[in-house]
């Protein structure tokens, strides 16, 4: 695939979000969904999740990818959130992109009803109304892509989200995003270890970056996570949490999968 063709994938994606937020604002005044965030139940905190002590794993609950196709059929989110707090998930994130990734807030609300885990909005957010929205749904936090975001909309997203109060994730791939999320006054910034142009993953991305946010920031390490021993070194490195979701969601019992990720080595004799 050329590089061309994979930011070209990111493009179709954010129009086709345009189109249809532009749509569901017009169904749904923001004055409704204001009512919605009145009526939702109370936060879970989000932050405080990623600093437990330990391995600190949002699971992502992920139907299906642009770069994979169907990830997980039949998808039962209610019992995979369940199965993965079990397995001690610290909070869980929830695609809620239709086309391409097949999530819904409905998979997002029904998760998070059957956890008191704290609950992320994935989804590709550019509009004040998608905040309001999120929280009317029951999210506790949201992502924001500085890679979509001009610096002024992303300053007032990540304002509105505090007003409301959820602490966004900023979600960067390079050194000059990163510059860009914290100039913004970002408190939780995701490294995507994945490269947007040939969707190729590589750990080394957190490692490169991580000397670079500060210490009062939360740190998330995103994609490509496999083993243990790459967990332990992301935290030796810096990381408070790590993001990981195709590989559970491959599993065919993704709690299962996360608990063995998590379970100490067995000490040798």
């Amino acid at each position: 695939m050329s590089a061309h063709a994979n930011t070209g994938t990111l493009d179709r994606i954010l129009e086709a979000r345009r189109a249809e937020v532009d749509h569901r604002k017009r169904v749904l005044p923001e004055a409704a969904l204001k009512y919605g965030v009145k009526a939702a139940t109370p936060l879970r905190d989000f932050s405080a999740a990623l600093c437990r002590e330990g391995l600190n794993v949002i699971a992502e609950l992920k139907p299906a990818s642009p770069s994979r196709g169907v990830i997980r059929e039949p998808f039962e989110p209610v019992e995979l959130a369940q199965s993965l707090q079990t397995a001690g998930a610290c909070a869980l994130s929830v695609l809620t992109e239709g086309e391409f990734f097949r999530g819904s807030l409905k998979n997002l609300r029904d998760a998070r009803k059957a956890v008191q885990l704290p609950v992320l909005r994935k989804d590709f957010i550019f509009d004040p109304w998608q905040v309001w929205e999120s929280r009317a749904n029951d999210a506790d936090s949201f992502l924001l892509m500085v890679v979509v975001l001009e610096d002024a909309p992303l300053r007032d997203l990540l304002a509105l989200g505090r007003e409301i109060g959820m602490e966004p994730l900023l979600e960067v791939h390079t050194r000059e995003e990163l510059d860009r999320a914290l100039a913004a006054e970002a408190r939780i910034i995701g490294v995507n270890n994945r490269n947007l142009k040939t969707l190729e993953v590589h750990t080394e991305t957190s490692f490169e970056l991580i000397d670079h946010i500060p210490e009062s920031c939360i740190a998330v390490s995103e994609s490509g996570i496999r083993t243990r021993g790459e967990l332990e070194n992301l935290r030796a490195a810096g990381f408070d949490a790590f993001l990981i979701g195709t590989r559970l969601m491959l599993s065919p019992d993704p709690g299962a999968a996360l608990a063995a990720l998590l379970a100490p080595p067995a000490a040798s004799t």
